[in-house]
Parts: structure tokens; sequence; C-alpha cells
């Protein structure tokens, strides 16, 4: 009966998470931010077109696919739904940790990636839900130079700066990466703490395993020593004495051995003659020849 109910119990736990899986993996609105704006193209990233006009970089954040289809893209904070993206375009599809790139050229003429304003006269961007409503992320921006852009530090961040160096469809990023490993060293130069980490993963470990099997009764009626009482040796249920010395222990286990491999002192009486293959008869050999020496 507890059986039945532990089949029960698993089988309920794995069909929740069937149904939760494909929800944890759907698409969210929210995780689209606002990466890089260029608003002066001088010599910097082409359209389509072969032409050179402001920018606005999407990044998205998630680890699936977003489609930014229907959302609102505005530089007037009084009109949220000035630009909405068009749906049904697989190019608003923006991959998992993946860019998508708007031009802010008033020329929709050009591909629903053409907004219909630009940046010349603005300070402000922001992105809207589908419902027009719901704020995703807005930035205000500085005057930027010529082909200067302004973005996050570390793509999908909280720190924003006029980039060293533009970096559209790319990571905003552009310096040495540093090592999770040296990061860690100069947190802990001698190691302590990497010391405490190991000796308590290690602990709790033993402490995990020992509740493990101290429980191990109470959950399926039985005890892992309980096991070990009889054991089965050729068909023949031999009862464990614990207070057998390491000495006969060991002659009984090596008893057992030669008695499963056939190993005995009694030999079979069975005469194997091997043929052995020379290049010449021994019969005629001179080794084997007698010879009479006259003196």
């Amino acid at each position: 009966m507890r059986s039945i109910r532990i089949l029960f119990s698993l089988s309920f736990l794995a069909a929740f998470c069937l149904i939760a899986m494909p929800r944890a993996a759907a698409q969210s609105g929210n995780d689209i931010r606002i990466n890089e704006i260029l608003v002066i193209n001088d010599s910097n990233y082409i359209d389509d077109f072969g032409q050179r006009n402001a920018w606005i970089e999407l990044f998205n954040t998630a680890y699936n696919k977003v489609d930014v289809g229907g959302m609102y893209l505005t530089n007037d904070p009084n009109n949220p739904t000035k630009y909405r993206i068009p749906k049904g375009d697989p190019i608003t599809s923006i991959p998992a940790r993946n860019y998508l790139i708007f031009f802010a050229d008033n020329h929709t003429t050009r591909g629903i990636l053409h907004l219909n304003f630009d940046l010349k006269d603005s300070d402000y961007l922001a992105l809207y839900d589908m419902n027009g409503r719901t704020l995703i992320d807005e930035v205000r921006f500085p005057k930027l130079e010529v082909d200067k852009s302004y973005g996050r530090v570390t793509d999908g961040g909280s720190e924003w700066e006029v980039l060293h160096k533009t970096t559209p469809k790319s990571n905003n990023f552009t310096g040495e990466p540093r090592n999770p490993g040296l990061e860690f060293k100069e947190f802990d130069p001698f190691g302590i703490g990497m010391a405490l980490i190991a000796m308590t993963v290690v602990f709790l470990a033993l402490i995990l395993l020992y509740l493990v099997f101290k429980n191990t009764r109470s959950f399926y009626g039985i005890k892992f020593s309980d096991l070990f009482k009889q054991k089965a040796v050729s068909g023949v249920k031999v009862e464990a004495q614990p207070d057998l010395t390491g000495e006969v222990n060991a002659a009984i286990a090596l008893s057992l051995y030669l008695f499963r491999n056939e190993l005995h002192d009694n030999e079979a009486t069975v005469l194997t003659i091997k043929k052995v293959a020379r290049t010449y008869s021994p019969w005629s050999s001179k080794i084997y020849g007698l010879r009479n020496f006259h003196k």
C-alpha cells in the first residue's frame, strides 16, 4: 500500500513538471531592454538601403526567444503608442541573449525596422508592452557627439554611459573579460574561504547521507542492516556470525573462491602432448649424434 502511494506521488510530481515546463519557457516582453542608442550617424552602422541614420538596439535578456511584435517604441513620454512594431514577421523575434536594431529615420516605407520618428530633437526613448500602457523600459540620454553611442555598460545591466566604441548587434562590454577564478582569488587570496566552502559541502553531504540512511526504515519499512543478516551462497542460506575472527572469514572467502572457480589440489589425470615445430629434424641433428674420436 505504501509503495502504491509513493508511486502515485512520483507520477503526480512528474505530471506537474511536464505541465509547468512550457510555461516556464514562455516568452515575456519584460525581458527586453533598450541596450544602446546612437543619434548622429556619420560613419557608423548602415541600414539595408545603404543609409546612415540614428539607430536603437534592443537586447533580449532571457534564455528563450522573445517576439517584440505588437510592442511600442516612442520618443514622446506623452504618446506611448507612437510606433507599433508590426506582428507576424519573423524578423521581430529576438533569439536568446541576442539583439535587434531599429532605425530612427522617420521612413516607415523602408521596412518594419524603420521607425516613424527620429532622435534629432529627443532625449527620451521608451518601450511599451502590447497593451500600450505597461512600460517595459525607458531611458533619458544626454546630447551625443557624432558617431558616439549611449548604452549600458554590460548588456541588459543597470549602469549607462557614453560608450568608447559603438557595438551594434554585439556585446557592449569591449574590455578584457575577467576570469571568475581570478576574481575569486582577489577576494580570497589565501584560500581560506575556498577551504571553508569545501568543508561545509562535505559535512552537509555527510549529514544528508546520515539522515537518509537513518530514516530508511520509516520510509521503506526495513533497515539496510537487515539485508545482510542472511546471504545465499550456492542456494544455501548462511547466517552471518559477527563473532568470527578475521582469519576464519579469510579462510571461508578463499574456500568459496576456489569452489566457485573450480580450483583444487587434485589435478585431472589428463596427459597433454604439445607438438613442437622446428625447422630441422632432431633425429638427424649433430647435437644428439655420437662420434668416435681417435687419438
